[in-house]
């Protein structure tokens, strides 16, 4: 990673950016209407052609700077691995249940109807049980967190989400009573592995092999010098551009069932964005009673905090429909996590050790 740490006036107002983006995704998808069907109806498969373009590009400059002979190493972070897997696995559906039964039917119990409650909560269940498998090289980036280490963290998190998610979904619908009839009828959740084997493909393998290129071939032919201070800092740009570019896009194709549901979203938000932070600071601390290194314990405490919203929000929709509070819900949870990990990601900078 290159070493100039100063932080320039865009990425200083970086969450300024990320809002007025969100409020013009929405404002233009509240305009056009059923025009943008254009760019949400094409897909490959389950993944969007424009979503997966940008995400890319918020990926590459992280996998660029990978240095695969040191990935061997990667046995001396096991305490890092295993903080990610408790959390991820043993921790964070459980608390993302909990938080939301609390508030949907309890809390909230005045304004949200019995079925509503049930569905907002079967979709912060979904969201619960997916922790960050894309995103999180992002914040790893903004926190010059280990991009070996990230490499990892992912991959172990990819390959235990194929056996995990469904049977903890499964699990935590029938305590909470969610009855999980899927659009089509079946009372079933059908391992989505299209989706998932997909959107790894999509989200990881493409960059990390392009990324691994273009390493070896402009360390090559440029060299070390040139790679670390020209390359790295143009490429830096790039990464924040795609982000805000994203969710422009993304709440350009939910705009008009934000618009339709304030409040509902600011009731679905508020838990959300409290389980969010209880995660992050239980793996922060963590880390730090483990006496991690920064680079280790930022993306450990990132990965747990942020969500595969991809997964979700297309788990939701084969199950509960495209318009219901699922779906919604899945929606809310990406509407707050790009603010709320800005957020977290200048609290592990402020806090660098």
């Amino acid at each position: 990673m290159s070493n100039d740490s100063t932080i320039g006036f865009f990425e200083k107002y970086l969450t300024v950016w990320v809002l007025l983006c969100i409020a013009v995704g929405i404002g233009v998808g509240f305009t056009a209407g059923d025009s943008i069907t254009v760019l949400s109806d094409w897909n490959i498969g389950t993944v969007n052609v424009p979503v997966a373009i940008l995400v890319w590009l918020m990926i590459y400059p992280m996998m660029v700077q990978i240095d695969f002979s040191s990935i061997r190493k990667v046995s001396q972070n096991a305490k890092g691995l295993g903080l990610t897997v408790v959390v991820n696995w043993l921790i964070k559906p459980f608390t993302m249940s909990v938080f939301s039964y609390i508030f949907f039917y309890h809390i909230y119990a005045a304004w949200v109807t019995p079925g509503d409650a049930e569905q907002y909560l079967a979709g912060a269940i979904l969201l619960g049980a997916a922790p960050c498998t894309a995103m999180v090289f992002v914040w790893s980036y903004l926190t010059k967190g280990d991009a070996n280490y990230t490499l990892v963290q992912v991959s172990v998190n990819d390959l235990i989400l194929l056996v995990a998610f469904i049977p903890i979904v499964g699990f935590l619908f029938t305590v909470f009573g969610i009855d999980f009839t899927s659009a089509s009828g079946e009372q079933s959740i059908g391992i989505p592995y299209k989706t998932l084997v997909t959107s790894v493909v999509v989200f990881v393998v493409i960059p990390l092999v392009t990324g691994y290129l273009s390493n070896v071939y402009l360390r090559k032919q440029k060299g070390e010098e040139w790679f670390n201070n020209v390359f790295l800092k143009r490429l830096k740009p790039i990464s924040i551009i795609a982000l805000l570019s994203t969710l422009v896009l993304i709440f350009a194709f939910q705009g008009d069932k934000i618009i339709q549901n304030p409040i509902a979203i600011l009731l679905i938000a508020i838990p959300l964005t409290l389980q969010t932070y209880f995660i992050f600071f239980i793996s922060w601390f963590a880390g730090k009673f483990l006496k991690l290194k920064h680079a280790i314990c930022a993306p450990s405490a990132m990965i747990g905090a942020s969500n595969f919203f991809e997964l979700a929000v297309a788990v939701a929709i084969a199950l509960f429909g495209l318009n219901s509070g699922a779906s919604l819900t899945t929606v809310v949870g990406v509407l707050i996590e790009v603010p709320v990990m800005l957020s977290l990601v200048a609290f592990a900078n402020r806090r660098r050790y």
